[in-house]
C-alpha cells in the first residue's frame, strides 16, 4: 500500500498528547538539521532520547545506540534516516511500547508504512516535526 498522511487532528492528538521523543539518527553535530530540530522540540517541552550508535550523549540526554536499547518510555520515535534504514528501524519499533512513528521530511519508505500500520502504529512520514509542531500547536 503507498502511504497516505494522517488526517491533520491526528497528527494534533499526537503532538499533544505525547511527552517524549526518541530521535532516531540524532547528531551530536549543532550544524545537522537532527540536532536542529530536536533541540527545537526539547525547547518546547519534549523529552528527547537520542538513539545514535556512535555518540554518548546529545542535547544533555543519553544516547542509546538503538530502540531496542532504551529502558525507558518514549511516545514518539522520529527518525533521521534514509529511505532505505526504515524497514530496519521498524522492525525494532515494534519491540517497544511506542506507537508512533514518525520520519522526517523527504522521508518515506512503503515497505515500512505497511509493516507499521500491520503492528498498529500510527505513521507519518515525509513531515518535519518541528514544522507541524508550530502549525498546529503555535508554541
Amino acid at each position: 500500500m503507498t502511504y497516505q498522511h494522517p488526517a491533520k487532528q491526528v497528527i494534533k492528538d499526537v503532538l499533544e498528547s505525547s511527552k517524549t521523543i526518541a530521535v532516531v539518527g540524532l547528531s551530536d553535530n549543532p550544524d545537522r538539521t537532527s540536532y536542529q530540530i530536536a533541540k527545537i522540540m526539547q525547547q518546547v517541552g519534549y523529552r528527547i532520547i537520542p538513539i545514535n550508535p556512535t555518540v554518548d550523549e546529545v542535547l544533555g540526554e543519553k544516547a542509546y545506540p538503538s530502540l531496542v536499547d532504551v529502558k525507558e518510555p518514549f511516545d514518539i520515535i522520529n527518525v533521521f534516516r534514509r529511505s532505505e534504514h526504515l524497514p530496519n528501524i521498524a522492525e525494532q519499533a515494534v519491540k517497544t511500547d511506542a506507537r508512533v512513528f514518525w520520519a522526517q521530511q523527504g522521508i518515506v519508505n512503503d515497505e515500512a508504512n505497511d509493516f507499521l500500520i500491520d503492528h498498529d502504529f500510527t505513521v507519518i512520514m515525509d513531515t518535519c516535526i518541528k514544522v507541524a509542531h508550530s502549525v498546529m500547536i503555535g508554541k
